[in-house]
């Protein structure tokens, strides 16, 4: 198995000061890189402090001023918020810069509150749609001068400018949850990033169902390399469990806020809604949540993640922000690095 980094600039309040926040998520992909991680991933999200990121490409472009070997990925650019020529140019651009570093992960954005805001009138539950438009749109960009009549964009003939380090192309990456978009990486050649939110191991054994199922039915394709995503703490005694636990449960009665699109957003911050009154409330009780994330002691942690091993998981994605104290955060990547990866080596 082997591990990637995914991580925010993230403000869960404003009491955090954005200088610390900058450095804390640098020294983060840093440590990354010396402790064996193969990706760091950089997310899209617009107007919220709990996912500071405006632009990936941006942030990839930073971290790889300041690293030399670590992949990086996007996760995800949000195929509806972007024209495929400036897609196809940013994405280039930062593997030109980045000596042929880029992992392009695309995806049908998350918050129907982004959806408004950017793309006024598109309904989340659609946008997957502009996903499968834009993949082969880029693909035939970075190969040379192409014309595009499609559904949702048209253009007379265009290129990327540059042209990405990576030949024919950087390695394509695709949000999955539902069958159809597993059935669509397979046929198009592209990884899995999958994400079980705080659920339980059988969501983990949903996707990769879906996973075989699309691999099943598309003879003669390659199977992808699958991700699989969980928030992560690791910790040096038992007794600390909490902390994580509590940390989780502040920064997911945020996030259901937003992917429920309950509204109550104050610059920036969304509200944070009694977990108790959610459908799903019985997903954040503090021993599931302990249980179902990566939370635990290195023994504890390395002991998870064999179950995911064994699933079929072939890269883990440690999922760093989750509203934990800085401390915290440091100490858990170092515990990974010196304890748990060695494990898998």
């Amino acid at each position: 198995m082997k591990f990637q980094l995914a991580i925010n600039l993230e403000r869960m309040d404003d009491s955090a000061d954005m200088d610390v926040v900058a450095a804390h998520t640098l020294e983060m992909v840093q440590m990354a890189e010396a402790g064996g991680f193969t990706i760091a991933w950089a997310a899209e999200h617009h107007a919220l402090e709990m996912t500071i990121a405006p632009n990936p490409f941006q942030i990839l472009t930073w971290w790889a001023g300041h690293t030399d070997r670590i992949r990086l990925g996007t996760a995800v650019a949000v195929a509806a918020y972007w024209h495929p020529v400036n897609l196809a140019g940013e994405a280039a651009f930062l593997d030109l810069v980045s000596g042929g570093r880029l992992e392009f992960g695309i995806g049908s954005g998350a918050y129907q509150r982004e959806f408004d805001r950017m793309t006024p009138g598109l309904k989340q539950t659609d946008a997957w749609r502009y996903m499968q438009e834009m993949v082969p749109v880029l693909k035939a960009l970075w190969a040379g001068d192409y014309e595009h009549d499609g559904e949702f964009w048209s253009f007379p003939t265009s290129t990327s400018v540059p042209k990405p380090v990576q030949k024919p192309h950087p390695p394509f990456w695709v949000a999955a949850r539902a069958p159809i978009t597993y059935d669509y990486a397979v046929k198009n050649g592209c990884n899995v990033l999958s994400w079980p939110f705080a659920r339980a191991f059988a969501e983990a054994e949903l996707y990769k169902s879906q996973l075989d199922d699309a691999v099943a039915a598309n003879p003669g394709c390659a199977r992808p390399t699958f991700a699989l995503m969980r928030h992560a703490a690791v910790y040096d005694s038992a007794d600390d469990w909490m902390v994580p636990v509590e940390a989780a449960q502040r920064q997911m009665s945020q996030f259901e806020n937003l992917f429920k699109n309950l509204g109550d957003v104050e610059n920036g911050f969304p509200r944070s809604i009694p977990l108790d009154q959610v459908a799903n409330s019985d997903d954040y009780e503090p021993t599931t949540l302990s249980e179902n994330l990566m939370f635990g002691t290195p023994d504890e942690v390395v002991a998870k993640l064999r179950r995911y091993e064994a699933l079929g998981v072939d890269e883990f994605i440690y999922y760093a922000s989750l509203g934990l104290a800085v401390p915290e955060q440091k100490r858990s990547m170092e515990l990974f690095c010196n304890e748990v990866i060695p494990a898998f080596s």
